[in-house]
């Protein structure tokens, strides 16, 4: 099978334009200039930049770096992984003329860790969170119709009690851990709006056909009326409006005959919101929306009503030029398209906020998301003030998605390290209950793989069994009365807690390991169990444990470690460059036992 061209070079990266596509497919404004590409870079490493005065222009940067790439990776035109925990980039911007008496919104997709931003020597604002978007309205500082963008990014390399997710703090990647990322490492981009303009729609759609929009409003005004227009494959359906006067506006739709998004059906509504005043648009926004509903009932999960085998596979969405950030557009559509030719349903995006295209895709083609967050390693108040904002403002930024069937806020204990201690159980507890208070439209997972808590809709469990013979012997019976669920790695519940009865997902098992022929991988590869001679004793492994999970009707969905290798580490079930190990056609069948 030919693989698709999308790993650039970092010489083309730093020519043209990457990643020129719209970064935010479902709050799409038609005003919008990418500020992707070549930016004046420099790292700091004595920390002087802000006493010197760097954001005036006082120094002259050295470097030029490919944004939305971090400078760790190949495609940023820099590939430097040694520690540079102080880094500086700037660019001057020139506005179209049509953008003349309107407001400029900056938006940033995600700068890992904490970000300034100055605009023409003047500071726009400041934001913590490394996977989270961020905006600052900088009409004030662009009278003239030109801007000179500088940030200051910060990312303590060895801070464990900062959400890092699988970004190393030792110098060299090794074992599960990986490449860190420091600086921008999502797309840069400028939007022109009215006076007032939304900041966000939440819009929540169920089978029954009811389409409720919820916005939210800067700078409203008396007058200012908020309209939704519903469309399905190109025909109008109707519109629906809302007084805008407020900063809260909401509104609903309702269809007749709705179709309903699936993984078979991947039906998607095209609507538009616009704040109008007097019949003239003041600010406009595309999005879209599907109609489905999730849930557990009877020990099943239901999507839109009907019982559904998660077939997911852990996805850490890396790649080897560019490490976390999709080199291109078509590299994320690749990765769904040869994950559902397996036989898989879904991917569960591990330790990262995914990129918002990739959920735009997974939306397109029918494909279930399980979406997470970067975790932290130690337990204190900053980690938990720190956490607690990044992960709202996650679910807040993908709320949207259809694809998006279920959040696990904290995998394996990590930034709850001690589950004796009764503040990092409330801790635990207590992101389930705000998740279901953000959404309670979807599933949530306490704690992904062991140390559930007595607040779970699924007991996800992670187990890394050699064979399907000892996966089968160990779960058989796992769930059924008086029997509860084994220990795995850790205790499988945390201090004080049995298991609660809920739907039993193994949501971490396999990482079967081998070098496919003409793989380029370190000498420090390494897999779960062990690493295979060849593909054959391979995949007669996979074959096992498929064939084990089959015969237990206890388990209702898994999730295979993993889609790709990522560094040192080959558990994929394609090489990290996406070449096949496996004949999908082979997977698919062992996926068909399933169900």
């Amino acid at each position: 099978m030919k693989l698709p061209v999308f790993l650039m070079s970092a010489g083309l990266a730093l020519a043209q334009v990457p990643r020129p596509e719209y970064p935010q497919p479902q709050f799409e404004r038609e005003q919008w200039q990418s500020l992707n590409g070549a930016w004046e870079f420099e790292f700091d490493d004595a920390n002087t930049g802000v006493a010197d005065d760097w954001a005036a222009g006082a120094k002259k940067f050295s470097r030029t770096i490919a944004v939305p790439f971090c400078f760790e990776s190949k495609l940023s035109g820099i590939g430097d992984t040694s520690f540079h925990p102080y880094v500086w980039y700037r660019r001057t911007v020139k506005l179209p003329a049509a953008w003349n008496g309107k407001r400029v919104l900056l938006h940033f997709g995600a700068v890992d860790y904490h970000a300034t931003v100055w605009v023409n020597g003047k500071v726009a604002g400041m934001h913590e969170g490394g996977g989270v978007p961020f905006k600052f309205d900088i009409t004030p500082y662009v009278k003239s119709g030109a801007a000179v963008i500088t940030v200051r990014a910060e990312d303590p390399p060895t801070d464990r009690y900062l959400p890092r997710g699988k970004q190393y703090w030792e110098p060299k990647s090794r074992g599960i851990f990986y490449t860190r990322t420091t600086g921008i490492w999502q797309p840069v981009w400028l939007e022109a709006t009215g006076d007032s303009y939304l900041r966000r729609v939440k819009t929540t759609a169920g089978m029954d056909g009811t389409a409720r929009f919820e916005a939210w409003i800067e700078r409203p005004q008396a007058g200012l009326t908020f309209e939704a227009t519903v469309q399905w494959k190109g025909q109008t359906l109707g519109t629906v409006a809302a007084s805008a006067a407020d900063p809260r506006a909401a509104t609903a739709f309702v269809a007749q005959a709705p179709q309903l998004w699936s993984v078979q059906t991947p039906n998607l509504y095209d609507v538009t919101f616009e704040l109008k005043k007097g019949g003239q648009v003041v600010d406009r926004v595309k999005s879209y929306f599907g109609f489905r509903t999730v849930a557990v009932t009877n020990g099943r999960v239901l999507l839109n009503g009907r019982p559904t085998y998660l077939k997911l596979v852990l996805d850490q969405g890396y790649w080897p030029e560019s490490t976390i950030t999709p080199p291109t557009d078509e590299a994320m559509q690749y990765d769904i398209r040869m994950t559902k030719e397996m036989g898989f349903n879904g991917a569960r995006k591990h330790q990262k906020i995914e990129d918002p295209r990739f959920l735009y895709w997974a939306d397109k083609m029918g494909f279930l998301v399980s979406g997470e967050i970067a975790n932290a390693y130690l337990f204190d108040d900053q980690y938990v003030a720190r956490f607690t904002k990044e992960w709202v403002d996650a679910v807040e930024r993908d709320y949207n998605h259809p694809s998006i069937i279920m959040w696990v806020p904290i995998n394996e204990s990590w930034g709850t390290p001690n589950l004796r201690d009764t503040r990092q159980q409330q801790h635990l507890r207590a992101m389930y209950t705000l998740t279901k208070s953000l959404d309670d439209t979807r599933l949530v997972i306490d704690n992904d793989g062991w140390e559930h808590s007595d607040l779970t809709d699924l007991f996800a469990i992670h187990d890394y069994a050699r064979t399907g013979a000892q996966l089968y012997e160990k779960y058989k019976d796992a769930g059924k009365p008086g029997v509860g669920v084994p220990d795995n790695a850790r205790a499988i519940t945390a201090p004080g807690y049995v298991y609660n009865g809920t739907p039993i997902y193994l949501s971490e098992f396999g990482g079967i390991s081998y070098v496919a022929p003409g793989s380029n991988v370190p000498a420090d590869a390494w897999g779960y169990a062990g690493v295979e001679p060849n593909g054959e004793s391979a995949f007669a492994r996979l074959k096992g444990q498929w064939e084990a999970i089959a015969k237990m009707k206890n388990i209702i969905g898994i999730c295979y470690t993993q889609i790709t290798d990522v560094e040192q580490e080959i558990n994929g079930l394609m090489t990290y460059d996406r070449k096949l190990k496996f004949d999908p056609k082979a997977m698919r069948e062992l996926n068909d036992l399933l169900r």
